[in-house]
């Protein structure tokens, strides 16, 4: 059973009575025939879930991409990567379990991965801090980037934030710098680079290992500098206006490509990533191999030359 946003109301209902034909049938047995009418609903429900999703504003799609049963870093690397090996810690000061980072085999080929996970659970959420990454966990992306430089290995990332943790501790063990530190460092990697914007990309804290070679995202996911809600927040002193704000922050996959921002847009099923997990798992997976493929015989020097060039070009279209 889904779990329905709010704007999925329609569609909550027609499943509901679906539900309530299935159990009338399972009381009278072959009195009642109710297949028909079933067949009928069903094909209701789909196309207005199709309506729905064809035409989803900018806040919907933020109610989408954070939506709890949408597959998240663990599931990806799950999916995706062959003998994961984690590695923890930044050397400095301690392990931070909202950035996953580690060594595997994509496709044949050795890569390292960064993924910020958020949780699927009460447990999982406290223990990955809701995918809000401390400055030890930029610290330890800087560790493997540098691991993936030595060795020779692309760069995968996986985004899904709401941004950098805010907590003082964070602020004065130097989040800032540890941000800037792994931007600075995503922005000069020697070797490929992919990041994929699976769900929430909050402002810095998404940055930080989302400056790659090639930037993708989901299509109901979000990628922004700051929230609607922190949006609306500052702009009209009320979190009320949330709507407006992701209208007015062009936050979509569909804005950000148009922009330049992004450079390609990974398709979703009709109803979300949460609806078709392995089909969205497996079309980001073909993405990632396609992106990795054309920047197979580039060198360092031109690697890092196109993803300068990426980035200023992205400054100058939005400036």
């Amino acid at each position: 059973m889904h779990s329905y946003l709010e704007f999925e109301k329609p569609v909550a209902d027609i499943e509901g009575k679906i539900q309530e034909l299935k159990a009338l049938a399972a009381e009278d047995g072959e009195e009642v025939n109710v297949d028909s009418e079933i067949e009928r609903l069903k094909t209701k429900s789909s196309q207005t879930l199709q309506d729905l999703y064809g035409k989803l504003t900018p806040w919907q799609k933020t109610l989408v991409a954070r939506h709890p049963d949408r597959p998240h870093a663990v599931d990806y690397i799950a999916g995706l990567i062959e003998d994961f090996t984690p590695l923890a810690g930044d050397r400095k000061f301690a392990e931070d379990h909202a950035l996953i980072a580690g060594i595997g085999r994509f496709r044949g080929q050795s890569v390292a991965v960064l993924a910020q996970e958020k949780g699927h659970d009460t447990e999982s959420r406290l223990k990955h801090n809701f995918g809000m990454v401390r400055p030890e966990g930029y610290r330890k992306a800087v560790r493997v980037m540098e691991m993936a430089e030595r060795f020779g290995l692309p760069l995968v990332s996986f985004v899904d934030t709401s941004g950098a943790y805010p907590g003082r501790g964070a602020e004065e063990r130097g989040q800032s710098e540890a941000i800037a530190r792994s931007t600075d460092k995503g922005l000069g990697l020697s070797t490929p680079s992919v990041a994929v914007v699976v769900g929430e990309g909050g402002s810095g804290g998404a940055i930080a290992i989302a400056t790659s070679s090639r930037v993708l995202m989901l299509e109901h996911a979000i990628y922004s500098v700051i929230s609607p809600e922190g949006a609306a927040s500052i702009l009209w002193r009320d979190s009320a206006k949330a709507q407006d704000a992701a209208t007015a922050l062009k936050i979509t996959a569909q804005d950000l490509k148009q922009l330049g921002v992004i450079d390609e847009i990974v398709g979703e099923p009709v109803g979300g990533a949460h609806r078709a997990r392995e089909i969205v798992i497996d079309s980001t997976g073909k993405a990632i191999e396609t992106a990795l493929k054309s920047m197979a015989e580039l060198s360092a020097e031109e690697l890092r030359k196109q993803r300068r060039e990426k980035f200023i070009s992205i400054g100058r279209t939005l400036g």
